[in-house]
């Protein structure tokens, strides 16, 4: 027997305002290789790392590498992958080889401490490399692409 029935297609979930439920995080990622989206998957993946979430009582943002840094050697190489995506995404602009090497400088730093036990914990709560190489990225974008400037509120 043939089934001659067509599939009903789903409905995708609203994105946006209309998205937002309590303790649910969205992420608008673009896709493509202008300049406006690489700055929009470094902002997004900076925020990840370093800003998902606020620990009640201390009101200070913490995010993914702080998180997975507490899990000995392989949450460090974890979150130094990750903060590694954000200077390739940064290679991908054609920042100048200087501030390249200072962003990976930020992460081998934070990544070499980090895996201190105890001690490397704190220090990723308190040493934001993620933040710190999104400010050279957007301060080099704002200067030689002001078109992708976002005006932050």
């Amino acid at each position: 027997m043939v089934d001659n029935r067509k599939p009903v297609p789903m409905q995708p979930e609203p994105f946006g305002a209309d998205a937002a439920r309590p303790g649910q995080m969205h992420f608008d990622l673009p896709m493509g290789k202008d300049v406006h989206s690489i700055r929009r998957r470094i902002e997004v993946m900076e925020q990840v790392l370093e800003r998902s979430f606020v620990i009640p009582g201390l009101n200070r943002p913490v995010g993914l590498d702080s998180i997975i840094g507490l899990v000995p050697v392989v949450g460090d190489i974890i979150a130094m992958g990750m903060g590694a995506y954000i200077v390739w995404e940064a290679r991908n602009l054609n920042l100048p080889k200087w501030k390249l090497a200072r962003m990976a400088a930020n992460v081998g730093f934070d990544s070499l401490v980090g895996a201190v036990p105890v001690v490397g914990d704190v220090f990723d709560f308190l040493f934001r490399s993620n933040t710190r190489n999104l400010r050279i990225v957007k301060k080099h974008l704002d200067k030689h692409h002001p078109e992708s400037k976002v005006i932050e509120q």
